[in-house]
Order: C-alpha cells, then structure tokens, then sequence
C-alpha cells in the first residue's frame, strides 16, 4: 500500500470569500440510497442535485465516479493543545507558537480524514495562563476557508479559594473567543459546585458547554442533569465511559435523565483522552434508546493519552459498527449529523439548500467506505480543500498467484508485459 496525501495551504480571507462565490459541479457521485448524481455547489451551499448528466456546468467540475458523497463527517471532541506530542523528548512545550502549530497541523490531519469542523478542546490556567488558548484562536484564524475550529475554555479548578482564579481566566476566555466553557468536574474537589459554576457563565454569556466526565458516579449525573435542563445552546458530556460500568437499571435510569435535560453525549470509541484517567467505552445503545443524542469523537491525537491516535471520524464510526452494534447508518450518523448538532452546526444533506460540507469516499456502499475508505475527497464551503487517493499495487511473483487478479491493459511501451490472461499484476 502506497498513499500520497497532499494538503493544501491555508489561503487568505479574501481568497477564500473569493472562492465560495464560484460555483463547483460533482458528477456522477453515488448516493448512500443508491442514487447516481449530480450535485452543484454555488456560494458554499447545494444549489440543485440531479441526475447524472442532467446539470450543465459552467464553472469547475469533479468527477466522483466510483465515489459516494456523504455529509461531511465533524470533529466534536479534539485537544487542540497537547495534540501530535506524545513523541516529543522531555516536557511538551506550551510556548503559544508550538501550540498554535501543532493545533493548526492537527486540525489539518482531521481535515484530510473529512472533518471540517472542529471543537478543540484548551487547558487554560496554571503557569500557561490564557497562552494556549490564544495560540488555539491564531490556529482559527489561520484556517479560515479550509475548517472551521471552535475553541473550549477548560480551566482545572473553578471551587475553593483557587477556584477563583479559575473562574476569572473563564470569563477572560470567553471575552478573549473561545466559543465553548469546558472542563473537567471530576478532577476538582467539588464536582457539583465545578459544573454549577459552568453552567452559570454559560448561561451568563448565551456559551454551549461541553464538560469531561466519566460518568460513573450516578447521583453526580442526576445534579447534572437537573442543572442543565433547558439551558441553551445545549449542553455536552463525555466521554462516558463509566455508565458502561453501572448496573444496567442504574445506567437507564441515568440516561433517562439525560435524555429528558437534552443533555448530548460524546463517546470516545477510539479510545480516551487527557480528560479522564479511565478507558473504555460509552454504552452507546442504551444512550440511544433512552434518546440521548449520541455523538462520536476522536479524542486524543497522538498525545499521551492515546500516542496512536488517528482523529478519523471514519474511524470512530467503524469502532461504533463493529463493536458497539451500531448500523453503518447509525455509526456514521454519530460522526456527521449527530456531531454537528452537538456542536451547534447547520444540518447537512445532499439535497438543494443544506450547505456544502460534503466528503466523498471511495466505494460503493457506506458500509464498504467505513471499512476500508483509504481515498476522500473533501468539501468545504462549497470548494474541494484536501484530497487523499491511495493506490494498493501486487507485485509479480509466486506468493501473488493466489490473489484476487486486479488486470490491466497491455501498454505499448511495454510489449514484453503479459496481457490480462498471463502472470501478470494481481
């Protein structure tokens, strides 16, 4: 296996307000209900789709043949700050511009698996103060045109007499831009004071909240639950996987609570983060039948929580599929849909009007693509802003001739090469 994978660079802001109001036609692209389309793109959003050949194209055009077109997937739980670090030699620097390239270059990772939206999460306070925070903002702006990045305020403690200073650095945050009030309840010595304390700024500053826990602590939950009822714009968990630990009457009743706050829960299926100290997975089933709306995340990128992180939403919905007994439909829902309305973004489907936030992956059916989905094509915006395309090659010799045949013509230049009947590629 060979993979060539090419990002591009972030453009200015006025080259990409440039580029959304050109206008992009897809051909023949493959539905997941099994259609064949065409799709044009105009101004970001989807202005008609069509039967293939049916749409004329007077600017710039894709084939996706042998591709399926997907609402682009979303990355709703990333660290922004501790991202790419888990081979560094010695102490992780937090100095603003090492954060802001590893933030700018994992964001661009997650583009290229099909995310064009991400929530990073940023540890503010202690010596680092608001540094990091700030280089996540730079990171933002530096992407402008290719993804959208959202930052989470995440102080350590916001109880006691330093909870103090953690509350001010918040209200400092959300004054500075981040978009999302966080943190880790768990970790303070008053957890139910820690996120009463979130939810009123939030509620102070109209702020989504998007809060670490294990959740394995049912009556800690509970509170949670009836703190965050009716509060808007809503309200996230995760990753959860205590719940699965809990007796299953105890876990129903929970996620019953959580279903009737609005309460959204996002599972780490490829494992933790620096968030929690525990592993494991949400029981996503149970959370889904109960109503909670269940979205996935990445997690840790390849810091030390998790030095093998990968940040692909396919691959979060895969783990979903196959071990959490989830339909390919319900696995990439909980990447896409889901994940979007956990982080407050428009709707997306491939129909007339919904924006153009779009990834094609090669294959046919979505269940293939979750599985082995090497070549994307991503769209952002209304405009292609990664592409990956991978080539698996067999070479000649003995130990081949077992293999699935994968012909080729005979090339003019090489008339010594068998043709399709001979020992030829497999």
């Amino acid at each position: 296996m060979s993979a060539d994978s090419k990002q591009p660079q972030p453009p200015d802001d006025g080259a990409a307000t440039t580029a959304e109001l050109g206008s992009l036609l897809l051909v023949n692209a493959r539905l997941a209900d099994g259609r064949t389309v065409d799709v044009r793109l105009v101004r970001g959003r989807i202005e008609a789709v069509g039967t293939a050949g049916s749409l004329p194209a007077p600017g710039a055009r894709v084939d996706l043949s042998g591709y399926l077109l997907l609402p682009a997937p979303a990355e709703p739980h990333a660290h922004a700050d501790t991202a790419l670090t888990a081979d560094t030699p010695g102490p992780v620097s937090y100095a603003p511009e090492e954060v802001r390239r590893r933030a700018t270059e994992a964001a661009l990772l997650q583009l290229g698996h099909g995310a064009t939206a991400v929530r990073a999460h940023v540890r503010i306070g202690d010596v680092h103060g608001l540094g990091p925070l700030e280089a996540a903002l730079q990171a933002r702006r530096s992407l402008r045109g290719l993804a959208d990045l959202t930052a989470v305020a995440v102080p350590r403690l916001l109880t006691g007499a330093a909870g103090a200073d953690g509350l001010a650095l918040l209200r400092d945050a959300v004054r500075m831009g981040a978009g999302v009030v966080g943190g880790c309840p768990d970790l303070d010595p008053d957890p139910t004071g820690y996120a009463e304390a979130v939810l009123e700024l939030a509620a102070e500053h109209g702020c989504p909240v998007d809060l670490h826990t294990d959740g394995d602590d049912p009556a800690r939950l509970a509170r949670l639950a009836v703190m965050a009822g009716g509060l808007r714009p809503g309200v996230s968990i995760g990753p959860c996987a205590g719940l699965a630990r809990l007796p299953a009457d105890v876990a129903a009743r929970v996620a019953d609570q959580l279903a009737a706050a609005g309460v959204t829960v996002v599972c780490l299926p490829q494992g933790g983060c620096g968030g929690t100290e525990r592993r494991g997975a949400a029981p996503v089933r149970l959370l889904r039948s109960a109503g909670v709306r269940v979205a996935a995340g990445g997690g840790a990128l390849r810091d030390l929580a998790n030095p093998v992180g990968r940040g692909d939403p396919l691959e979060a919905a895969y783990l979903l599929a196959s071990l959490g007994g989830l339909t390919p439909g319900e696995a990439y829902a909980a990447v896409s849909a889901e994940a979007r309305a956990a982080m407050g973004l428009p709707e997306v489907r491939v129909e007339a009007g919904f924006p153009a936030e779009l990834l094609a992956v090669r294959g046919e059916r979505l269940a293939g693509a979750l599985s082995l989905a090497y070549s994307r094509i991503v769209v952002h915006r209304g405009r292609v802003v990664a592409r990956t395309s991978a080539v698996r090659e067999y070479c000649d010799s003995a130990a081949a001739l077992d293999l699935p045949r994968q012909t080729r013509p005979e090339r003019p230049d090489r008339p010594d090469r068998p043709g399709p009947g001979g020992p030829g590629p497999r």
